[in-house]
């Protein structure tokens, strides 16, 4: 670890992300000050830990940690989460690595984070948005936090989001090594983990941009863990929620189902070809 007065660590996770990550950790170095980067790479087969050590070599804000092999979203966040608290950094960020998070509203997160324990970058509150994403995927990502905020109780418009910061106590508080979920559901795991314990959420609206360079790592697999997961944590906590009032309990199980139902329908939809979200030439939407 190269000597640093930075309180805040950018965590980026990359498999197979050799074409974006020099720009994004270009992009999040010239965001904001006080920002240093850790790259955690799953020793991807694209070159992407070389180009990441070479980055490093050249910049003091820059750091990687290699891992075995490909374990996971859960599990490099869970390793880069330890690597930052060991070396006392005071906030901890999530960001992908193939630049749908937008490094130039990082500042937008950290400022929440002063009134706030953990701050979500949302798509799904007013003024966020989402650019250049096919039909199939914005239903799914909307289903997917409806789904999750009705089983779960949770008062979040963007439950799946993955540009999020949090705060060194908020890690500690919410136990995030205890926290195996894998892929998308590790995000709802964490903030369901969050909301349980008392923490200050807030959401700030950001825009996201889907990828130009690369592959996205959602799957059938991801998406039916997510599914699974949240059920089951719904149907455990269903009783302390509504204990002692039968007629909230059956419009809960009610509002699950029809739930559950509205993701099945917009999964559907997703199997049809997709529809243009923006026009050529359309400018990307900023927040202000």
């Amino acid at each position: 670890m190269k000597p640093t007065d930075n309180r805040t660590l950018v965590v980026i996770p990359t498999y197979n992300e050799r074409d974006n990550l020099a720009e994004i950790t270009a992009r999040v170095l010239r965001s904001t000050t006080g920002v240093d980067v850790l790259v955690v790479d799953d020793n991807s087969p694209d070159g992407t830990g070389a180009l990441a050590s070479a980055l490093a070599s050249g910049h003091d804000r820059i750091n990687v940690l290699h891992r075995a092999g490909k374990e996971g979203l859960g599990a490099a966040y869970r390793a880069g989460f330890d690597w930052g608290l060991e070396r006392g950094y005071e906030r901890l960020v999530e960001m992908d690595a193939d630049g749908s998070h937008q490094p130039e509203q990082l500042e937008l997160l950290l400022t929440a984070l002063d009134d706030a324990d953990v701050v979500l970058g949302s798509r799904w509150v007013r003024g966020g948005s989402v650019v250049n994403w096919p039909f199939r995927r914005m239903m799914l990502s909307q289903a997917g936090s409806l789904y999750a905020r009705v089983a779960l109780g949770l008062p979040i418009r963007d439950i799946t989001g993955g540009f999020r910061a949090f705060t060194a106590d908020a890690l500690r508080e919410i136990g995030y090594q205890d926290v195996l979920s894998q892929g998308y559901c590790f995000q709802i795991d964490m903030l369901w983990k969050a909301y349980t314990a008392g923490l200050r959420i807030s959401e700030v609206p950001i825009t996201f941009v889907e990828r130009v360079h690369g592959e996205s790592k959602m799957s059938s697999g991801i998406v039916n863990e997510a599914i699974v997961r949240v059920t089951l944590w719904g149907l455990k906590a269903m009783p302390a929620r509504l204990r002692g009032d039968h007629r909230a309990a059956v419009a809960a199980a009610s509002a699950l189902r029809m739930a559950h139902d509205e993701v099945e329908s917009r999964l559907t939809e997703a199997q049809e070809p997709p529809v243009r979200t923006s026009s050529p030439g359309q400018e990307r939407n900023h927040v202000a």
